[in-house]
């Protein structure tokens, strides 16, 4: 726990040290680091909160332009990455509330295994080439998944998301979000209850 501590201090001051570099001079190549370092992270929220790839893809890009034009604003109030996923986030819902949008029913890619924060694999695949049946087995339990993290309120959706796939804190959730960490609990436990039922129905 100790050394997870420090990790995460540390990345905050390797973070707040190229915000700090872009705020000087708008050091373009200390924004690049900060893309490179968080382009994954960035692009699994959006794959999770729309369920497509190509959808994902456009929001992820769409992050970090808002996130280049409002880095000079960024003041430390909170973390870069809370600010970051808030960024990502609400990205996400502007999508999901736009005229027009529709999820496609894609397969989750076995050549782009989702990432979490830790850096496990959502759907694992085994070291070597996976038999058909394998290799079919985890694209539906990958499309079961999905399917379930799609037919959420788009606030449960949020919540699970940053919690049970990137592992956030209830105190960080509740800063990226704007609710207090006793209502996130409270969306959690309804999230994961609606996720069983629907899990259940599919399975």
């Amino acid at each position: 726990m100790k050394e997870e501590i420090k990790e995460s201090k540390a990345q905050s001051q390797e973070d707040a040290a190229l915000v700090k570099a872009f705020h000087t001079d708008k050091d373009k190549v200390a924004f690049d680091q900060l893309v490179l370092k968080y382009k994954d992270m960035v692009f699994n929220v959006c794959y999770r909160m729309l369920g497509d790839y190509e959808e994902a893809n456009d929001c992820a890009q769409e992050t970090f332009v808002k996130v280049y034009r409002s880095l000079k604003k960024f003041r430390f109030k909170s973390t870069f990455t809370t600010w970051l996923y808030r960024i990502a986030v609400n990205t996400c819902k502007n999508k999901l509330t736009s005229i027009g949008y529709k999820y496609s029913k894609k397969m989750v890619r076995l050549d782009k295994p989702i990432q979490t924060r830790e850096g496990s694999c959502l759907i694992e695949i085994g070291d070597g080439l996976p038999s058909p049946v394998k290799e079919l087995e985890i694209k539906e339990k990958g499309q079961l998944i999905q399917k379930a993290i799609d037919s959420l309120p788009e606030e449960q959706k949020t919540v699970v998301v940053l919690r049970d796939i990137e592992g956030l804190s209830y105190e960080e959730i509740a800063n990226i979000t704007g609710h207090n960490p006793g209502t996130v609990k409270s969306k959690l436990a309804r999230a994961r209850r609606h996720l069983r039922e629907k899990l259940m129905e599919l399975i």
